[in-house]
């Protein structure tokens, strides 16, 4: 998740507010302090923190929310209210011509990533918009550029308008127009130059390319990992070129987050989509309320829907197995589409973070490719009837898919166990309230990120019953469920 240590920090010092159920001032300004180091360790900008720290003691210590008895829920939402304004409360798309193709330009410092978010975004709208895209290679003075761009086009399956390096960019950016519209194509996607610092030359050239194409939107591509400089680098571009909107990169990693947090307040510039991962459809829209949500570990349900929806590659299909793994009822061949699925939207752990109750604090397990590649071996390795049936295998069979699968019978034993398990589970976790739900990802967390924690055979992951065993004995949730 993005900016991970800013997401605990933050969530910890809510999390001492939220057992009190009424608060006084002091109990606020004690929150508020942890809140603050938090925001100045993520590197967000201190006008912007005296101001967000302001807003919200403003809100809090007022009478309507001092004399509640539920104080301490009215001052987390007012901290998740004031977050999302902070990040632009809204949205922001893309605007379209209405008539004729729409024009993006991609801009930024070199190594920002320009050349994979242009390939990304391209596959994006196509997705998401129904649209035809073309990509434009205008940093000529970067070969590798411009090669780059023709792979990730031959990629996606998306044409690359380029003249090598010898013509300007001005020019190619003109002829691609010209191109495009005689071709069909709704959406011109322009790669251009960078630099390793901002300076008279890249912006005069910028500006060249701007008053040739008139484009629809001019979107700066940032690296959060750079912090506060990225709010800096955008503002000087903003100044000169202005800026429609801007694309976080690597907003995966554990960022500081202070660019996240500042850009908007700083430049009135909204940030559009966030890079999220080196696969190449790995780039979201920029939902600040699902951020600010995220960042307080309140879930995401929404974006888990989308990216459920997006990783369908049968939705009928998807949708029964999905009923059949939610009864219960499933064999192995489910299981191993069940697999898929899962890794398709980003792993279990990726999941878990955004699920209300669940989405902070620990490493959640995750998909262990290998694991995954040894798991399928042994189901690859089973019959018709076996996979259909897995009561049927015995210790000869057992043998058989052992040596078929290459891998110790101990291993095949695991997991025919966890599927049984797994079933039985299943059976019962869609009975679940939140706080049970949460009892399960505290239970995953502790038996630890890597083969030895988690759910019963989800994935793949071996010993998955390590934190069902260790829960066992205290007491039932409901639908029996043992925790």
């Amino acid at each position: 998740m993005a900016f991970e240590t800013l997401s605990d920090k933050l969530q910890g010092a809510l999390r001492g507010i939220a057992k009190k159920g009424r608060l006084n001032e002091s109990d606020v300004d004690v929150m508020l302090r942890e809140v603050r180091l938090a925001l100045l360790e993520a590197d967000v900008n201190i006008k912007i923190i005296k101001e967000f720290i302001a807003g919200v003691k403003e809100q809090a210590v007022g009478d309507k929310v001092m004399k509640s008895l539920t104080s301490s829920q009215q001052v987390v939402k007012i901290v998740n209210e004031e977050l999302t304004h902070l990040m632009g409360t809204e949205a922001a798309g893309i605007d379209f011509q209405t008539a004729g193709p729409t024009v993006l330009m991609m801009i930024g410092l070199q190594g920002a990533g320009k050349t994979t978010q242009s390939g990304k975004l391209a596959n994006f709208l196509r997705k998401k918009e129904k649209k035809n895209p073309l990509m434009v290679a205008c940093d000529v003075y970067r070969p590798a550029a411009v090669d780059q761009l023709l792979t990730l086009g031959k990629q996606l399956d998306i044409p690359v308008f380029e003249k090598g390096v010898s013509e300007s960019p001005v020019t190619i950016a003109k002829e691609a127009l010209a191109y495009a519209n005689e071709n069909n194509h709704d959406l011109i996607i322009i790669d251009t130059a960078g630099r390793l610092h901002i300076d008279d030359e890249l912006m005069d050239e910028l500006a060249q390319v701007k008053q040739v194409v008139n484009p629809n939107e001019i979107l700066l591509v940032v690296d959060a990992m750079t912090g506060q400089d990225a709010v800096n680098v955008a503002g000087s571009f903003h100044e000169q070129l202005d800026l429609t909107g801007v694309i976080l990169t690597k907003l995966d990693g554990d960022t500081r987050g202070g660019a996240a947090l500042s850009i908007r307040k700083m430049t009135d510039v909204p940030i559009k989509f966030i890079g999220l991962g080196e696969k190449l459809d790995a780039l979201e829209v920029f939902h600040p309320e699902r951020m600010a949500s995220r960042i307080l570990g309140m879930g995401d349900v929404m974006s888990l829907i989308e990216r459920a929806q997006d990783s369908m590659e049968d939705e009928e299909e998807d949708l029964k197995l999905v009923e059949k793994m939610m009864a219960g009822s499933f064999d192995f061949y489910d299981f191993l589409k069940q697999m898929k699925m899962m890794k398709r939207m980003g792993g279990l752990g990726s999941i878990m973070k955004m699920l209300p109750g669940i989405g902070g604090g620990g490493k959640m397990p995750d998909v262990d490719p290998k694991q995954l590649a040894r798991t399928e071996a042994i189901v690859f390795s089973m019959t018709d009837k076996e996979r259909k049936n897995p009561s049927i295998i015995n210790n000869s069979r057992k043998n058989r898919i052992s040596q078929g699968a290459g891998v110790k019978i101990n291993e095949v034993n695991a997991l025919i166990k966890q599927f049984s398990e797994m079933k039985k589970m299943m059976r019962q976790i869609g009975n679940m309230d939140e706080r049970q739900m949460e009892r399960v990802a505290n239970q995953m967390q502790r038996g630890g990120a890597g083969a030895t924690g988690g759910m019963p055979g989800m994935l793949g992951m071996p010993g998955g019953n390590r934190a069902a065993r260790r829960g066992k004995g205290k007491g039932k949730g409901r639908g029996g469920f043992r925790f």
